[in-house]
């Protein structure tokens, strides 16, 4: 599957931002879907991860409460609702999916197969 983010852009803190992640290339079905953001000069950290059920969402603790991960599987479509953005948001955004993924490496980038090419978000405050 080809994965496409897009949505990024330039806020003020305390506002808000929804990103969205297609599938340009075949579908989402039975696919675990992820949200990562990297920071300049830093490692890719995760944020969020919903699998194909729809059950469960998790959240990495830095953004639970604010972010929100959905999906419409019908449209193939990954989303995340970004409310209540800080400066500290500031990052590269990133979707990404697999197949075959157990919960306890959910938060791990290398256990997923295929990555969208990222959109920019950017928070002044």
């Amino acid at each position: 599957v080809q994965l496409q983010a897009f949505g990024g852009g330039l806020v003020q803190a305390g506002n808000s931002l929804r990103l969205s992640c297609a599938a340009s290339e075949g579908t989402f079905s039975g696919y675990t879907l992820a949200w990562f953001r990297q920071a300049t000069g830093k490692e890719r950290e995760f944020i969020a991860a919903i699998k194909w059920t729809n059950s469960n969402p998790f959240y990495a603790d830095s953004v639970k409460g604010r972010f929100t991960i959905s999906r419409d599987n019908a449209k193939s479509t990954l989303y995340l609702q970004m409310n209540s953005l800080q400066p500290e948001d500031t990052a590269g955004y990133f979707c990404a999916a697999s197949r075959t993924i157990i919960h306890s490496n959910l938060r791990v980038p290398s256990s997923y197969l295929h990555w969208g090419q990222g959109t920019q978000v950017t928070v002044s405050s």
